[in-house]
């Protein structure tokens, strides 16, 4: 006996969602799904739904969900849009539907990298992160390098910081909270702390020679 094919049973305008329709396959609800979208399958009611019809439906649905699912996630915070994609991902929506999805708010202007990275670099260089660390996280949460870069460097001009002052602040009061340790001990911490906070080279070593000398 052959397998029964599911029939459409349900198409209505969703209250919820203007411009959306609810659909229901045998008597069950199946997805939210956009009229525009639906109108192009030329659905019926009481009819059953051919392979290639159900397989697109499904497609929409998991397109939908993934939606759904990256706006709950913008809502708590913003995000680089590989780092939403990785998330999304992993929460086993499907690689392809999470690309439309992301697409979709791109177009809206609800992912977009440069924004992101700007506000990013912006915030946390007012917190005393060093460029370093600031392009490393940025790197970190899929942002192109150019792009990093270019957002870290405006952010310091935009907030009037300077990371070499800055550096020296963050190091005199590091080195205030390790004066009771032996000198080689806190000049190493307060070097590795510096590198963590996103500042290194030959004047960072100089820095340290200072501010930790007798």
């Amino acid at each position: 006996m052959l397998p029964h094919a599911p029939i459409l049973t349900g198409l209505a305008p969703d209250p919820q969602q203007p411009g959306y329709r609810l659909v229901e396959v045998d008597r069950g609800r199946f997805a939210s799904l956009p009229g525009d979208a639906l109108q192009l399958l030329r659905l019926e009611l009481g009819r059953a739904l051919p392979a290639p019809t159900l397989a697109r439906l499904q497609e929409l649905a998991d397109i939908e969900a993934a939606c759904r699912a990256a706006l709950r996630a913008l809502a708590r915070r913003s995000h680089a849009r590989q780092d939403l994609k990785r998330k999304l991902v992993k929460k086993q929506h499907p690689p392809g539907a999470v690309d439309e999805a992301l697409r979709r708010l791109e177009v809206r202007g609800l992912v977009d990298d440069r924004r992101f990275a700007g506000e990013y670099a912006a915030l946390r260089a007012a917190r005393g992160r060093g460029p370093a660390r600031l392009i490393k996280d940025l790197l970190a949460q899929g942002v192109d390098r150019r792009l990093a870069e270019e957002s870290v460097r405006h952010a310091l001009e935009d907030e009037g910081v300077d990371p070499e002052i800055e550096a020296r602040a963050v190091a005199v009061k590091r080195a205030r909270q390790l004066a009771d340790l032996p000198a080689a001990v806190r000049k190493r911490r307060l070097l590795a702390y510096l590198a963590r906070r996103g500042y290194g080279g030959p004047g960072v070593k100089e820095l340290v020679e200072e501010v930790c000398a007798p």
